[in-house]
C-alpha cells in the first residue's frame, strides 16, 4: 500500500510542479533614440556620414533568434537631429520567457569619411522583469 501512495503522490506532484514552474510569456518593448551627440557644423564633417544597423535577438541558452533588424540609411553627420528631435523607433517582442530568455540589442555605427570607414559596435541586454527599455544611440 505505501508503494501505491508513493506512486500516486509522485504522479500528482509532477503536474503540480510543472504548473508552478511554467512561466507565462510576456511582451518586451525597446525604444531606440538616434541623435547626434556633438556639433558637426565644422567643414571637416561636410564629407563624413554615418549609417546605423540595429539588431534585436532573443536568446535562450545557446539559441539566438533575430527578432528585429533595421538599417538606417547613411546621412551626413550634420543631418542627424539633436537629442530633442531624435529619430525614434519602438520595437515590441512578444512571447519572451523572462526566466529562460532575454533580449540582446547590438548596433553598429559605420562612419565614412571620403572612403575611409570606421565601425563601432555596442549593445545592451534586456533581461529579467524589465518589460520596457530605452537604448540611446549617439552619433
Amino acid at each position: 500500500m505505501p508503494v501505491v501512495l508513493l506512486v500516486l503522490g509522485a504522479a500528482i506532484y509532477s503536474p503540480a510542479k510543472e504548473a508552478l514552474t511554467k512561466e507565462a510569456p510576456v511582451s518586451k518593448s525597446i525604444s531606440f533614440a538616434v541623435y547626434k551627440g556633438g556639433n558637426y557644423s565644422s567643414e571637416v564633417y561636410n564629407n563624413t556620414s554615418a549609417q546605423i544597423n540595429i539588431v534585436v535577438e532573443k536568446v535562450n541558452g545557446k539559441t539566438r533568434t533575430t527578432v528585429w533588424s533595421k538599417t538606417f540609411d547613411a546621412k551626413l553627420l550634420n543631418q542627424y537631429p539633436g537629442i530633442e528631435d531624435a529619430l525614434s523607433q519602438k520595437v515590441t517582442v512578444p512571447n519572451v520567457l523572462g526566466n529562460k530568455e532575454h533580449l540582446e540589442v547590438t548596433y553598429t555605427l559605420t562612419y565614412n569619411s571620403k572612403g575611409s570607414e570606421l565601425r563601432m559596435q555596442s549593445g545592451t541586454v534586456v533581461s529579467g522583469d524589465v518589460k520596457t527599455d530605452k537604448v540611446d544611440i549617439s552619433i
